[in-house]
């Protein structure tokens, strides 16, 4: 079936990068996920994902996963939106993690430039600045540790109990970006 939005969360595969901060989108997808009762993730390899279907607001919303490293994940929000023919500008929201936000933080942007950002460095390069982009507060690394060495280590159990306000709040937020069904 044919989504009328998609949900693509930025991180890495792998089992070594499961539980990481740079993760933080693909473990709110999961949340989201579960709030909605999607099915679960299958492989697309023709859009470079893993995707599951959830229904919300009577709509169908693809949530997807790139399974691209973060620098690429642009080229299979590309794929997707050319295949299903959709407007980026309101049928696509980015959910990734944000170094400058506080931790457990969250922000709703319509548009915008990446940041410092690899992943939506390569989004925007695929597809352009106009697109939803939910960001995820990782807070700061700590003085004296490299960026990529800590947004590729793992949350501790207290940091994953702070972000869980910003994950459920993913829910709503998806439920309002969403027209109503009549």
């Amino acid at each position: 079936m044919k989504p009328s939005f998609i949900i693509v969360a930025l991180g890495n595969s792998g089992k070594q990068y499961e539980a990481t901060r740079h993760n933080a989108g693909w473990l709110a997808l999961d949340s989201l996920a579960k709030h909605y009762g999607a099915g679960e993730y299958e492989d697309k390899q023709k859009f470079l994902c893993n995707a599951a279907e959830a229904t919300v607001n009577g709509s169908t919303v693809l949530l997807v996963k790139p399974t691209t490293f973060m620098n690429r994940s642009g080229e299979c929000i590309r794929k997707l939106l050319d295949f299903y023919k959709l407007d980026q500008a309101t049928q696509l929201l980015v959910v990734c993690d944000d170094i400058d936000l506080p931790l457990g933080s969250h922000r709703l942007r319509m548009f915008g430039g990446p940041g410092t950002h690899n992943g939506l460095k390569s989004v925007i390069e695929c597809i352009g600045e106009n697109f939803a982009r939910y960001r995820i507060g990782l807070g700061s690394q700590p003085e004296g540790m490299d960026l990529a060495a800590w947004v590729l280590s793992a949350f501790t159990a207290q940091e994953l109990t702070e972000m869980q306000p910003a994950f459920q709040k993913l829910s709503t937020t998806v439920f309002e970006l969403l027209p109503q069904r009549s």
